[in-house]
Protein backbone atom coordinates (compact mmCIF):
# COMPACT_ATOMS: atom_id res chain seq x y z
CA UNK A 1 0.00 0.00 0.00
CA UNK A 2 1.26 3.44 -0.64
CA UNK A 3 2.49 5.34 1.96
CA UNK A 4 0.93 8.94 2.94
CA UNK A 5 0.35 11.02 5.58
CA UNK A 6 -2.74 9.27 6.55
CA UNK A 7 -1.65 5.92 6.56
CA UNK A 8 -0.34 4.95 10.24
CA UNK A 9 3.60 3.86 11.00
CA UNK A 10 3.84 0.14 11.20
CA UNK A 11 4.65 0.36 14.50
CA UNK A 12 0.67 1.13 15.45
CA UNK A 13 -0.47 -1.64 12.60
CA UNK A 14 0.77 -3.62 10.68
CA UNK A 15 -0.87 -3.31 6.79
CA UNK A 16 -2.03 -6.98 5.90
CA UNK A 17 -1.74 -8.21 2.30
CA UNK A 18 -5.76 -8.24 2.30
CA UNK A 19 -5.73 -4.49 2.09
CA UNK A 20 -3.85 -4.63 -0.73
CA UNK A 21 -7.20 -4.91 -2.79
CA UNK A 22 -8.41 -1.70 -0.87
CA UNK A 23 -6.55 0.94 -3.00
CA UNK A 24 -9.51 1.02 -5.87
CA UNK A 25 -12.07 1.28 -3.20
CA UNK A 26 -10.13 4.40 -1.25
CA UNK A 27 -9.76 6.04 -4.42
CA UNK A 28 -13.30 5.78 -5.83
CA UNK A 29 -15.24 6.35 -2.55
CA UNK A 30 -13.08 9.44 -1.52
CA UNK A 31 -13.51 11.30 -5.06
CA UNK A 32 -17.26 10.70 -4.18
CA UNK A 33 -16.30 12.92 -0.87
CA UNK A 34 -17.01 9.93 1.66
CA UNK A 35 -14.72 9.56 4.33
CA UNK A 36 -11.95 6.01 4.26
CA UNK A 37 -11.32 4.38 6.87
CA UNK A 38 -9.15 0.58 7.56
CA UNK A 39 -8.93 -0.75 10.72
CA UNK A 40 -7.28 -3.34 11.89
CA UNK A 41 -9.04 -6.39 14.03
CA UNK A 42 -6.42 -7.47 15.91
CA UNK A 43 -5.28 -4.23 17.42
CA UNK A 44 -8.37 -1.88 16.75
CA UNK A 45 -6.19 0.28 15.58
CA UNK A 46 -6.56 2.55 12.16
CA UNK A 47 -4.50 1.27 9.26
CA UNK A 48 -5.76 4.00 6.92
CA UNK A 49 -7.83 7.14 7.59
CA UNK A 50 -8.60 9.97 4.50
CA UNK A 51 -6.74 12.62 5.13
CA UNK A 52 -9.61 15.12 4.29
CA UNK A 53 -10.91 13.71 8.51
CA UNK A 54 -10.78 16.98 9.37
CA UNK A 55 -12.87 18.74 6.74
CA UNK A 56 -15.88 16.72 7.93
CA UNK A 57 -15.24 16.04 11.37
CA UNK A 58 -12.30 18.67 12.57
CA UNK A 59 -9.81 16.00 13.36
CA UNK A 60 -6.60 15.25 12.17
CA UNK A 61 -5.33 11.92 11.06
CA UNK A 62 -3.11 11.31 13.86
CA UNK A 63 -5.61 12.60 16.84
CA UNK A 64 -8.34 9.92 15.55
CA UNK A 65 -5.65 7.23 15.62
CA UNK A 66 -4.92 8.81 19.26
CA UNK A 67 -8.91 8.83 20.47
CA UNK A 68 -8.87 5.24 19.10
CA UNK A 69 -6.11 4.18 21.22
CA UNK A 70 -8.30 4.80 24.48
CA UNK A 71 -10.24 1.98 25.14
CA UNK A 72 -13.62 3.69 24.20
CA UNK A 73 -13.52 6.74 25.28
CA UNK A 74 -13.40 9.94 24.22
CA UNK A 75 -15.63 11.69 21.11
CA UNK A 76 -14.78 9.49 18.66
CA UNK A 77 -15.74 5.95 20.87
CA UNK A 78 -18.45 5.57 18.57
CA UNK A 79 -16.64 4.42 16.08
CA UNK A 80 -15.63 1.47 17.52
CA UNK A 81 -18.13 0.63 19.85
CA UNK A 82 -19.16 -3.25 19.56
CA UNK A 83 -16.12 -3.80 17.04
CA UNK A 84 -15.36 -7.09 19.30
CA UNK A 85 -18.63 -8.27 19.50
CA UNK A 86 -19.27 -7.83 16.07
CA UNK A 87 -16.04 -10.15 15.25
CA UNK A 88 -17.63 -12.45 18.09
CA UNK A 89 -21.05 -12.94 16.51
CA UNK A 90 -19.47 -13.44 12.53
CA UNK A 91 -17.19 -15.84 13.97
CA UNK A 92 -20.20 -18.12 15.02
CA UNK A 93 -21.41 -17.41 11.78
CA UNK A 94 -24.20 -14.35 11.97
CA UNK A 95 -23.54 -13.48 8.48
CA UNK A 96 -25.46 -10.38 8.73
CA UNK A 97 -22.28 -8.89 10.70
CA UNK A 98 -20.25 -9.21 7.23
CA UNK A 99 -22.21 -5.86 6.01
CA UNK A 100 -23.35 -3.46 8.41
CA UNK A 101 -24.96 0.62 7.86
CA UNK A 102 -25.40 2.93 10.75
CA UNK A 103 -26.34 6.22 11.94
CA UNK A 104 -25.35 8.11 14.49
CA UNK A 105 -23.53 11.17 15.66
CA UNK A 106 -19.94 12.58 16.36
CA UNK A 107 -18.96 15.35 18.30
CA UNK A 108 -16.51 17.65 16.70
CA UNK A 109 -13.56 19.39 18.55
CA UNK A 110 -15.85 22.81 18.40
CA UNK A 111 -19.01 20.53 20.50
CA UNK A 112 -21.13 20.41 17.25
CA UNK A 113 -22.84 16.92 16.52
CA UNK A 114 -22.62 15.78 12.92
CA UNK A 115 -25.07 12.83 11.96
CA UNK A 116 -23.10 10.35 9.63
CA UNK A 117 -23.92 6.86 8.21
CA UNK A 118 -21.44 4.62 8.00
CA UNK A 119 -21.42 1.59 5.99
CA UNK A 120 -18.15 -0.92 6.73
CA UNK A 121 -18.01 -4.25 5.65
CA UNK A 122 -15.15 -7.21 7.17
CA UNK A 123 -12.55 -7.90 4.79
CA UNK A 124 -11.64 -12.14 5.28
CA UNK A 125 -8.59 -13.82 5.18
CA UNK A 126 -8.28 -16.80 2.82
CA UNK A 127 -9.50 -18.67 5.83
CA UNK A 128 -12.46 -16.45 5.91
CA UNK A 129 -11.59 -14.83 9.38
CA UNK A 130 -12.40 -11.45 9.57
CA UNK A 131 -9.14 -9.82 9.20
CA UNK A 132 -9.56 -5.60 8.82
CA UNK A 133 -12.61 -3.64 8.75
CA UNK A 134 -13.11 -1.42 5.89
CA UNK A 135 -15.93 1.77 5.72
CA UNK A 136 -16.93 4.54 4.43
CA UNK A 137 -18.49 8.08 7.04
CA UNK A 138 -20.81 10.11 5.23
CA UNK A 139 -21.97 13.57 6.33
CA UNK A 140 -26.00 13.61 6.84
CA UNK A 141 -26.00 17.16 7.52
CA UNK A 142 -27.43 18.13 4.08
CA UNK A 143 -29.89 14.76 3.94
CA UNK A 144 -31.20 15.79 7.14
CA UNK A 145 -31.83 19.44 6.55
CA UNK A 146 -33.31 18.00 3.30
CA UNK A 147 -35.69 15.97 5.61
CA UNK A 148 -36.31 18.59 7.74
CA UNK A 149 -37.50 21.03 4.60
CA UNK A 150 -39.53 18.25 3.40
CA UNK A 151 -41.75 17.90 6.49
CA UNK A 152 -41.64 21.60 6.46
CA UNK A 153 -43.41 21.75 3.03
CA UNK A 154 -46.09 18.81 4.21
CA UNK A 155 -46.96 20.55 7.34
CA UNK A 156 -47.97 23.52 4.85
CA UNK A 157 -49.76 21.20 2.06
CA UNK A 158 -51.40 20.11 5.18
CA UNK A 159 -52.52 23.23 6.65
CA UNK A 160 -53.44 24.67 3.14
CA UNK A 161 -55.58 21.82 2.23
CA UNK A 162 -57.33 21.26 5.76
CA UNK A 163 -58.40 24.94 5.93
CA UNK A 164 -60.70 24.71 2.57
CA UNK A 165 -61.97 21.18 3.37
CA UNK A 166 -62.62 22.28 7.47
CA UNK A 167 -64.87 25.33 5.95
CA UNK A 168 -66.76 22.78 3.14
CA UNK A 169 -67.33 20.15 5.75
CA UNK A 170 -68.73 23.33 7.99
CA UNK A 171 -71.25 24.46 5.48
CA UNK A 172 -72.22 21.04 4.03
CA UNK A 173 -73.53 20.03 7.48
CA UNK A 174 -74.95 23.71 8.09
CA UNK A 175 -77.25 22.77 4.40
CA UNK A 176 -77.93 19.30 5.83
CA UNK A 177 -79.37 20.83 8.89
CA UNK A 178 -81.45 23.85 7.74
CA UNK A 179 -81.71 23.49 3.62
CA UNK A 180 -81.58 19.54 3.62
CA UNK A 181 -84.53 19.23 6.08
CA UNK A 182 -87.35 20.44 3.36
CA UNK A 183 -84.95 18.89 0.35
CA UNK A 184 -85.88 16.13 -2.25
CA UNK A 185 -84.10 12.79 -1.83
CA UNK A 186 -81.21 13.28 -4.57
CA UNK A 187 -80.66 16.42 -3.35
CA UNK A 188 -79.67 15.07 0.20
CA UNK A 189 -77.28 12.61 -1.39
CA UNK A 190 -75.60 14.78 -2.93
CA UNK A 191 -74.70 17.06 0.66
CA UNK A 192 -73.97 13.31 1.67
CA UNK A 193 -71.67 12.42 -1.45
CA UNK A 194 -69.66 16.15 -0.39
CA UNK A 195 -69.49 15.54 3.00
CA UNK A 196 -67.86 11.91 2.72
CA UNK A 197 -65.42 13.02 -0.16
CA UNK A 198 -64.26 15.99 2.47
CA UNK A 199 -64.21 13.62 5.42
CA UNK A 200 -61.92 11.09 2.97
CA UNK A 201 -59.71 13.89 2.20
CA UNK A 202 -59.40 15.15 5.80
CA UNK A 203 -58.47 11.06 6.88
CA UNK A 204 -55.47 11.21 4.21
CA UNK A 205 -54.23 14.07 5.27
CA UNK A 206 -54.27 12.80 8.52
CA UNK A 207 -52.93 9.45 7.39
CA UNK A 208 -49.80 11.12 4.87
CA UNK A 209 -49.42 14.77 5.92
CA UNK A 210 -49.54 15.09 9.40
CA UNK A 211 -47.06 16.33 11.57
CA UNK A 212 -47.08 13.35 14.05
CA UNK A 213 -46.77 11.12 10.42
CA UNK A 214 -43.68 12.99 9.91
CA UNK A 215 -42.22 12.42 12.65
CA UNK A 216 -42.79 8.84 13.39
CA UNK A 217 -41.28 8.47 9.72
CA UNK A 218 -38.57 10.25 10.93
CA UNK A 219 -38.03 8.20 14.14
CA UNK A 220 -39.01 4.88 13.04
CA UNK A 221 -36.78 2.62 10.73
CA UNK A 222 -39.16 1.20 8.54
CA UNK A 223 -38.98 -2.31 8.20
CA UNK A 224 -38.37 -3.89 4.83
CA UNK A 225 -39.69 -7.75 5.15
CA UNK A 226 -43.66 -8.29 4.51
CA UNK A 227 -45.43 -11.83 6.28
CA UNK A 228 -47.77 -13.04 3.43
CA UNK A 229 -50.34 -14.84 5.62
CA UNK A 230 -50.24 -11.53 7.62
CA UNK A 231 -51.45 -9.21 5.07
CA UNK A 232 -54.07 -11.42 3.67
CA UNK A 233 -55.67 -11.93 7.17
CA UNK A 234 -55.48 -8.41 7.40
CA UNK A 235 -57.42 -7.63 4.43
CA UNK A 236 -59.91 -10.48 5.69
CA UNK A 237 -60.26 -8.39 8.57
CA UNK A 238 -61.27 -5.36 6.74
CA UNK A 239 -63.74 -7.20 4.49
CA UNK A 240 -65.50 -8.09 7.31
CA UNK A 241 -65.66 -4.91 8.98
CA UNK A 242 -66.95 -3.17 5.48
CA UNK A 243 -69.86 -6.30 5.94
CA UNK A 244 -68.61 -8.28 3.05
CA UNK A 245 -69.11 -12.19 3.45
CA UNK A 246 -65.34 -13.25 2.88
CA UNK A 247 -63.33 -16.95 3.09
CA UNK A 248 -59.92 -16.91 2.93
CA UNK A 249 -58.35 -19.81 0.85
CA UNK A 250 -54.26 -19.97 1.05
CA UNK A 251 -51.78 -22.59 0.55
CA UNK A 252 -48.53 -22.82 2.53
CA UNK A 253 -47.13 -19.79 2.04
CA UNK A 254 -43.05 -18.36 3.01
CA UNK A 255 -42.71 -16.10 6.29
CA UNK A 256 -41.01 -13.48 4.93
CA UNK A 257 -41.47 -12.12 1.38
CA UNK A 258 -39.13 -8.97 0.88
CA UNK A 259 -41.15 -5.58 0.68
CA UNK A 260 -42.57 -2.57 2.33
CA UNK A 261 -45.66 -3.74 4.57
CA UNK A 262 -47.45 -0.49 4.68
CA UNK A 263 -47.22 -0.02 0.80
CA UNK A 264 -48.66 -3.95 0.40
CA UNK A 265 -51.41 -3.39 2.88
CA UNK A 266 -52.22 -0.04 0.40
CA UNK A 267 -52.14 -1.95 -2.73
CA UNK A 268 -54.02 -4.49 -1.26
CA UNK A 269 -56.99 -2.00 0.72
CA UNK A 270 -57.31 -0.24 -2.76
CA UNK A 271 -58.08 -3.57 -4.16
CA UNK A 272 -60.66 -4.13 -1.53
CA UNK A 273 -62.42 -1.00 -1.57
CA UNK A 274 -62.70 -1.30 -5.72
CA UNK A 275 -64.68 -4.44 -4.80
CA UNK A 276 -66.83 -3.10 -2.17
CA UNK A 277 -67.50 -0.43 -4.32
CA UNK A 278 -68.49 -2.68 -7.20
CA UNK A 279 -70.33 -5.02 -6.46
CA UNK A 280 -73.22 -5.63 -4.52
CA UNK A 281 -74.12 -4.97 -0.92
CA UNK A 282 -73.82 -8.29 0.66
CA UNK A 283 -72.35 -10.18 -2.09
CA UNK A 284 -69.37 -12.36 -1.21
CA UNK A 285 -65.40 -11.92 -1.24
CA UNK A 286 -62.58 -14.86 -1.13
CA UNK A 287 -59.10 -13.70 -0.39
CA UNK A 288 -56.51 -16.38 -2.16
CA UNK A 289 -52.73 -16.72 -1.73
CA UNK A 290 -50.73 -19.36 -3.13
CA UNK A 291 -46.89 -20.27 -4.70
CA UNK A 292 -46.52 -19.30 -8.15
CA UNK A 293 -43.61 -18.97 -10.52
CA UNK A 294 -40.57 -18.03 -8.65
CA UNK A 295 -42.75 -16.05 -6.16
CA UNK A 296 -46.34 -15.35 -4.50
CA UNK A 297 -49.75 -14.87 -5.05
CA UNK A 298 -52.26 -13.10 -3.44
CA UNK A 299 -55.07 -12.43 -4.93
CA UNK A 300 -59.04 -10.74 -4.31
CA UNK A 301 -61.99 -12.03 -6.19
CA UNK A 302 -65.42 -10.88 -5.98
CA UNK A 303 -69.10 -12.07 -7.52
CA UNK A 304 -70.05 -9.15 -8.84
CA UNK A 305 -70.42 -8.35 -12.36
CA UNK A 306 -67.05 -8.31 -13.38
CA UNK A 307 -64.92 -5.45 -14.96
CA UNK A 308 -66.39 -4.19 -18.69
CA UNK A 309 -64.84 -5.61 -21.53
CA UNK A 310 -64.21 -2.21 -23.17
CA UNK A 311 -62.74 -0.94 -20.07
CA UNK A 312 -60.10 -3.64 -19.82
CA UNK A 313 -57.22 -2.01 -21.48
CA UNK A 314 -57.54 0.84 -19.27
CA UNK A 315 -58.07 -0.03 -15.82
CA UNK A 316 -54.65 0.49 -14.56
CA UNK A 317 -53.83 4.00 -16.48
CA UNK A 318 -54.00 7.27 -14.21
CA UNK A 319 -57.09 9.11 -13.77
CA UNK A 320 -59.55 6.38 -16.23
CA UNK A 321 -62.72 5.57 -14.42
CA UNK A 322 -64.65 2.59 -16.06
CA UNK A 323 -67.90 2.78 -17.95
CA UNK A 324 -69.73 1.66 -14.22
CA UNK A 325 -67.88 3.81 -12.29
CA UNK A 326 -70.77 6.86 -12.69
CA UNK A 327 -72.09 7.61 -9.83
CA UNK A 328 -70.12 6.20 -7.80
CA UNK A 329 -67.03 8.05 -5.86
CA UNK A 330 -63.35 7.91 -6.53
CA UNK A 331 -61.02 9.25 -8.56
CA UNK A 332 -59.18 7.22 -11.06
CA UNK A 333 -55.72 6.24 -9.07
CA UNK A 334 -56.45 3.68 -6.62
CA UNK A 335 -55.72 0.68 -9.51
CA UNK A 336 -52.78 3.11 -10.96
CA UNK A 337 -51.52 3.54 -7.36
CA UNK A 338 -51.93 -0.31 -6.24
CA UNK A 339 -50.04 -1.22 -9.64
CA UNK A 340 -47.39 0.92 -8.75
CA UNK A 341 -46.40 -0.02 -5.19
CA UNK A 342 -46.40 -3.61 -6.23
CA UNK A 343 -43.85 -2.99 -9.65
CA UNK A 344 -41.64 -0.95 -7.04
CA UNK A 345 -41.19 -4.25 -5.12
CA UNK A 346 -40.60 -6.27 -8.86
CA UNK A 347 -43.98 -7.77 -8.97
CA UNK A 348 -47.06 -7.48 -10.85
CA UNK A 349 -50.99 -6.43 -10.53
CA UNK A 350 -53.24 -7.95 -13.26
CA UNK A 351 -56.76 -8.73 -13.83
CA UNK A 352 -58.38 -12.15 -14.52
CA UNK A 353 -62.14 -12.84 -14.88
CA UNK A 354 -63.50 -14.89 -11.96
CA UNK A 355 -64.28 -18.58 -12.74
CA UNK A 356 -67.75 -18.12 -11.81
CA UNK A 357 -68.62 -14.42 -12.90
CA UNK A 358 -66.93 -10.99 -11.03
CA UNK A 359 -63.76 -9.98 -11.33
CA UNK A 360 -60.56 -11.03 -9.64
CA UNK A 361 -57.20 -9.28 -9.07
CA UNK A 362 -54.31 -11.09 -8.75
CA UNK A 363 -50.99 -9.47 -6.84
CA UNK A 364 -47.52 -10.97 -7.70
CA UNK A 365 -44.76 -10.67 -5.30
CA UNK A 366 -40.91 -12.58 -6.42
CA UNK A 367 -39.73 -14.12 -2.99
CA UNK A 368 -36.78 -13.23 -1.58
CA UNK A 369 -34.10 -14.55 -3.35
CA UNK A 370 -35.29 -12.82 -6.24
CA UNK A 371 -34.01 -9.19 -6.80
CA UNK A 372 -37.10 -6.61 -6.63
CA UNK A 373 -36.60 -3.05 -7.75
CA UNK A 374 -35.44 -0.41 -5.11
CA UNK A 375 -35.40 -2.83 -2.28
CA UNK A 376 -33.09 -2.96 0.34
CA UNK A 377 -30.63 -6.52 0.44
CA UNK A 378 -31.42 -9.00 3.23
CA UNK A 379 -27.55 -9.13 3.11
CA UNK A 380 -27.59 -5.71 5.23
CA UNK A 381 -28.13 -4.60 8.77
CA UNK A 382 -29.39 -0.91 9.20
CA UNK A 383 -29.99 -1.45 12.87
CA UNK A 384 -28.94 1.40 14.85
CA UNK A 385 -28.05 0.43 17.78
CA UNK A 386 -24.50 0.85 19.52
CA UNK A 387 -21.66 1.97 17.02
CA UNK A 388 -19.95 1.44 14.10
CA UNK A 389 -19.03 -2.04 14.20
CA UNK A 390 -21.43 -3.64 16.17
Amino acid sequence: MARSASVFPPGDAQPMSTLATADAFRTIAELGGDLVFIIDCASGLPVYMSPHVNDMLGYGVHDVHEYLSTNGKGPLAPLLAGLQERLRRFAAGDGSRLRVVREFDLRTPGGREVPVEVISTLLLDEAGRAQALAGIVRDLSARREQEKQQKRFASMLNHEFRTPLSTIDGAIQRLEATAGVNADEPTRQRYRKIANAADRLIAMLDDYLSPERMAELGRQRQPNMAAPRLLLEELVAQARVAGRPVSLQADELPGQLRGDPAGLRLALKILLENAVRYTPEGSALVVLGRRKGKGVELALRDSGAGVPQADLPRIFDRGYRGSNAEGLPGSGIGLYMARSVVEVHGGTLEHAAAPEGGAEFRLWLPEKDVAGKGLASGETSSDNRGGLPG
